[in-house]
């Protein structure tokens, strides 16, 4: 080897560092310049409402007059309030009705699914396509099936000869109606999660159970269900979320009645903000949301971590 190409020699791998930092910076900007304008969207749209409603709950305002500075007295007020208190029983009520049995009827459906029969694609897609479907149409579904003149359910009842319920005019049945309709379309979501879960369980696993003298049924709970354990975790949270804030399905259907028995914490809220025009209190109420389902969400993450649950 020369002594002149031994010279030029880091120079060309400096040269080739500068190339690489060049064109990763490329690539860099490349990626934020498509990705950019989203970006600015979504922040537009999240992060400065968020933190306007911020310093709104800290404000009495009704959307004319000026402002006037109240501190936590909101915050105050909320934790006072009987109305507030009872949207908030019945969230949770919503709540432990519809989150283990999305669960669970996600898990069943998932199982009846993850099977190699004729028309699998269909019946997979079939089952995905309430999930899709919006909340007016779902809350028109629901009409038409609970409602105590003209649903469905009440026909069928009346022809069987058994009693009538009033349904979604029965605040003692109002919101398991509403439950009953949120698994309709919510349940499509942990189906597909727990089949592209039950897609990954090692089949080695399940044979060498059933080798070992176990039935079907306790091989499915003895090894495939643990290996479910991250993904189901992962939808609890998601469900436990979607519960709390429950809105669309009630402002289509019963408007937090009868007797405000389907007020959630949401549409209170969305009623004392839009309705009342009380945007101070309103937006406090939805502060206190955050931060509860914030510590449910970390109480549980924390859970699987102590559990040594790999889910996030």
């Amino acid at each position: 080897m020369s002594a002149s190409s031994t010279v030029r020699a880091p120079h060309v791998e400096v040269d080739r560092r500068r190339s690489r930092r060049r064109r990763s910076l490329r690539l860099t900007l490349e990626g934020w310049g498509f990705v950019a304008p989203a970006t600015l969207i979504v922040l537009g749209l999240s992060i400065f409402p968020a933190v306007w409603s911020f310093f709104l709950s800290l404000e009495r305002w009704d959307g004319f007059s000026d402002p006037q500075p109240v501190g936590l007295g909101n915050y105050a007020y909320a934790v006072g309030d009987a109305d507030l208190a009872a949207a908030v029983a019945h969230t949770f009520l919503y709540t432990l009705l519809f989150v283990p049995a999305s669960i669970v009827l996600g898990l069943l459906l998932a199982v009846a699914l993850n099977r190699r029969i004729r028309f699998i694609g269909l019946y997979r897609t079939a089952i995905f396509v309430p999930f899709v479907a919006s909340a007016a149409a779902t809350g028109i579904l629901t009409t038409y099936l609970f409602s105590p003149q003209f649903g469905l359910l009440n026909n069928v009842l009346r022809r069987l000869g058994l009693p009538q319920q009033g349904w979604l005019e029965d605040p003692r049945q109002a919101m398991v109606v509403i439950a009953i309709m949120s698994l309709w379309g919510s349940a499509a979501f942990t189906t597909v999660i727990f089949l592209a879960a039950l897609q990954d369980v090692p089949a080695e696993l399940v044979e060498a159970a059933t080798i070992d003298g176990a039935t079907r049924w306790q091989a499915f709970r003895h090894v495939t269900v643990p290996q479910l354990a991250p993904v189901t975790l992962f939808a609890t949270v998601w469900q436990v979320i979607q519960a709390l804030q429950l809105f669309d399905l009630v402002y289509t259907t019963t408007r937090g009645g009868p007797l405000n028995a389907t007020q959630t914490v949401v549409y209170y809220l969305w009623n004392a903000a839009f309705r009342r025009t009380q945007f101070g209190y309103g937006s406090a109420v939805a502060w206190t949301l955050f931060a509860v389902t914030l510590v449910v969400t970390l109480a549980i993450v924390l859970y699987a971590r102590r559990a040594r649950i790999e889910a996030f």
